[in-house]
């Protein structure tokens, strides 16, 4: 089998913030195309909402034979392949397979940096803080009210809960 006859996930690179329509238009030619999302706050001054916006900016994956990944290029919003080594960048399954691992391992976990929690127990019990950052079983809380940072436990906190 000549290798431009084997599939492989490739990445285009895209116009800035035209992602999402140029997975639209993949999908529209029926190519196999994969764009990692994930969901974050946006604030404006009157709401916050979540939105889903690409793991990677201004980057798509495609599943295709190397010969048919020059004329993707004519989809408006496609605007080059990416190479290493002069040559069209390959992008291993089990690499796709670990970025699908890590948006489903965020998905699932509810807090993120920003949000205040509350302590639930030990000698910090019924104290909030502002999430700084979060680690695989911590997550690092700054507390106001003594001006400081102090690593907790994921299990140990709980969101605080605001009345509106």
């Amino acid at each position: 089998m000549a290798v431009g006859n084997k599939q492989n996930w490739y990445v285009l690179y895209t116009a800035p913030r035209a992602e999402k329509q140029v997975k639209q238009r993949l999908d529209a030619q029926g190519v196999k195309s994969w764009l990692p999302l994930h969901k974050t706050p946006r604030v404006w001054s009157d709401r916050v909402k979540i939105v889903e916006i690409p793991l990677f900016s201004s980057y798509i994956f495609v599943y295709c034979r190397e010969d048919e990944l020059r004329g993707l290029l004519t989809i408006y919003g496609a605007v080059r392949i990416v190479y290493y080594n002069q040559k069209p960048a390959i992008v291993r399954q089990k690499e796709i397979d670990a970025i699908e691992q890590f948006l489903e391992q965020a998905a699932n976990h509810p807090l993120c940096p920003g949000d205040e929690v509350e302590i639930l127990c030990g000698a910090m019990k019924n104290v909030s803080g502002k999430i700084k950052k979060i680690k695989k079983t911590h997550l690092f809380l700054y507390l106001e009210p003594l001006a400081c940072t102090v690593c907790v436990k994921l299990e140990d906190v709980a969101p605080v809960k605001r009345l509106k």
